[in-house]
């Protein structure tokens, strides 16, 4: 991969900074690892942007697949450790959203008492 600066911060952006790449890993700390399970959240991802993310995060070592159904062959998505490692970052922003940006839900309780090491990789 060419890297465009010698940042940190600039190559962590290039890989986690786009549009939808931390709200998959946030539905994969809330337990989601199927394909229609990442659609079917409030942000409305299209199959296209979906698969497309999926295969970035898997090239980047955020994520692993393992298929679970032969035929068609459908796969699972679960977190590498790069992927639970990003865990208290989206944990902190999210919570700088709640104080900062009006009108944000609060997650699930459940996503803040979480750590990287509660986190399956199946």
């Amino acid at each position: 991969m060419h890297k465009r600066s010698i940042c940190p911060l600039a190559n962590c952006l290039d890989q986690i900074g786009d549009k939808w790449t931390l709200i998959l890993l946030r539905d994969m700390y809330l337990g989601k690892q199927r394909y229609g399970d990442f659609l079917s959240s409030d942000e409305g991802i299209t199959t296209n942007i979906l698969a497309s993310r999926l295969k970035e995060m898997l090239e980047n070592g955020l994520i692993e697949k393992r298929a679970y159904q032969d035929k068609p062959v459908r796969y699972e998505y679960f977190l590498c450790d790069a992927g639970k490692q990003l865990l208290p970052v989206v944990q902190a922003m999210s919570q700088w959203a709640e104080q900062h940006i009006s009108g944000c839900r609060q997650p699930p309780a459940a996503f803040y008492a979480l750590s990287p090491d509660d986190l399956a990789t199946k």
